[in-house]
C-alpha cells in the first residue's frame, strides 16, 4: 500500500466520477435520504430510501448495484492500467514485463483481503470462530486478481470463453449438484450449493449463517462481472477512427440495453439475486453498470460537462481510503455533530438523522479534496 503523489494522465474522467458516485452511497449517501425519508415522508424521498436496502433474497434494488458496479469499473480500468504498461513492447520483453505484474496483484490482492478482516473487526481479536474472513474488499481482491491473470494471458476470444465458462459453470452447479437434506437446484438461504459449502468449509464465521454474501462459490460469477469490464475497457480504449467518442458512448447505452434484456431472460432459470451473485445477476448487473458508465462517459468525456462532477473524482480517485475509513476507522458522525451540531440543533429535530448525514458529507468531501490536491491517492 502507498500514497502515490502522481496523477494518472489519460485517465477517464468519467470512471473516477462514475466510481465516487458508486460509493458516495454507501459513506453518507444512503444516510442523507434515509433521514429525508423519515423527516419529510414524501414520495421520493421514500422511494428512494427503500431502494437503499439490500433486497433479503432474490430481486433486485438500487443498493445491490453498488458492489458489482463498483467490481466492473476496477475491470475498465485494467486495460487502460496495465495498457500503459505493455502497449510500446513486444516480444520477450512484453512476456517479462507481464510477469514482472503478477508481484504486485497478488500484494494487492492479499492486502486486500487483510484490509477486509480489519473492516470486518479482527483486530478486535475476536477469536478464529468468530472472526469473519470473507469480505466486500476480499471479493473485489480475488475477483479482480483472476479476471487480471484471464487478460494478461489469454486471447480475446479466449477471454470470452472463460466468461461463458464462469457464468454456465456457476449455473450448472447451482442447479445440477445435490445438497444433502435438500437435493440440487434448490435456490434458497439454507439449501443452495453456494450456501451449503460456505458453511462447510468458509473458515471462521459465516455471516449470514446459511450462508455469506461474500462466501466461496459466488466469488466465481464475480470473476465475470470483473471480466465484463475488462472488455469495456478493451472498447472504450480503441483508437479505431470509426469508433468516435459518440458512438463509444450510444454503443455502451446500447450494450446496456442488450445486457439488461439477457439477465431478465435468465432470472426466468436463475434468479437475479446478489447474496449468492447468480449468473442473471451479473448479466443484470452489467447492464446497468453500462447504462450508466455510458451516461457518464456522454456527459464528462464526450460533451465535456464536467463542473458537477469533481467532488465525485475526488471521492473516487482515493475510493478504498474512504471505505476503510467511513467503515470503522472514523466515526464521521461523531465529527459533524462535533462541527456542525450547534447548526443542525437549530432545524427542526425530525431533520437531525438527514443534517447530521449532510455534515458527514462535507467533511468527508473536504478531506477528500484536500487529499486529491496534494496529489496524494491510496493505492493497492
Amino acid at each position: 500500500m502507498q500514497a502515490d503523489k502522481t496523477l494518472p494522465s489519460k485517465r477517464l474522467t468519467s470512471l473516477d466520477a462514475l466510481r465516487g458516485f458508486d460509493m458516495f452511497w454507501i459513506v453518507c449517501g444512503e444516510g442523507i435520504f434515509h433521514g429525508l425519508a423519515d423527516a419529510t415522508h414524501l414520495p421520493f424521498f421514500e422511494s428512494m430510501s427503500r431502494q437503499l436496502h439490500h433486497t433479503t433474497w432474490n430481486g433486485f434494488t438500487l443498493y445491490d448495484l453498488i458492489f458489482p458496479l463498483f467490481i466492473f469499473i476496477a475491470g475498465v480500468s485494467m486495460p487502460f492500467s496495465f495498457g500503459k504498461k505493455l502497449d510500446h513492447l513486444s516480444g520477450p520483453e512484453r512476456q517479462q514485463a507481464k510477469r514482472s505484474l503478477y508481484r504486485p496483484l497478488i500484494i494487492r490482492c492479499v492486502a486486500l483481503i487483510l484490509l477486509g478482516m480489519v473492516v470486518n473487526g479482527a483486530l478486535a481479536l475476536p477469536g478464529y470462530a468468530n472472526t469473519r474472513f470473507a469480505s466486500v474488499l476480499g471479493r473485489i481482491a480475488l475477483s479482480c486478481f483472476f479476471a487480471a491473470i484471464i487478460y494478461l494471458n489469454c486471447s480475446f476470444r479466449t477471454q470470452i470463453i472463460w466468461l461463458l465458462a464462469l457464468l454456465l459453470g456457476y449455473w450448472a452447479l447451482m442447479s445440477w449438484v445435490p445438497v444433502p437434506g435438500f437435493g440440487a437446484g434448490v435456490l434458497t438461504p439454507e439449501g443452495s450449493f453456494a450456501s451449503y459449502l460456505d458453511r462447510q468449509f468458509l473458515p471462521g464465521e459465516v455471516l449470514r449463517g446459511d450462508y455469506d454474501p461474500e462466501g466461496i462459490l459466488s466469488t466465481i460469477p464475480a470473476i465475470g462481472t470483473a471480466l465484463l469490464g475488462v472488455f469495456t475497457g478493451r472498447f472504450l480504449r480503441n483508437n479505431d477512427p470509426k469508433y468516435t467518442p459518440m458512438k463509444k458512448a450510444m454503443m455502451l447505452l446500447g450494450a446496456g440495453v442488450v445486457f439488461l434484456l439477457l439477465g431478465l431472460l435468465w432470472n426466468i432459470w436463475f434468479p437475479i439475486n446478489k447474496n449468492i451473485w447468480t449468473s442473471s445477476f451479473v448479466l443484470f448487473c452489467a447492464g446497468c453498470s453500462l447504462l450508466l458508465l455510458g451516461l457518464f462517459y456522454l456527459i464528462i468525456d464526450v460533451l465535456k460537462w464536467q463542473a458537477w462532477c469533481w467532488p465525485f473524482v475526488w471521492l473516487g480517485m482515493n475510493s478504498i481510503l474512504i471505505y476503510m475509513a467511513s467503515h470503522g476507522i472514523v466515526n464521521f458522525k461523531y465529527s459533524s455533530e462535533a462541527i456542525f451540531g450547534g447548526l443542525i440543533h437549530l432545524a427542526p429535530e425530525r431533520f437531525y438523522d438527514a443534517l447530521l448525514w449532510v455534515g458527514v458529507a462535507i467533511i468527508q468531501f473536504g478531506a477528500l479534496y484536500f487529499l486529491y490536491k496534494k496529489r496524494i491517492f491510496l493505492k493497492l
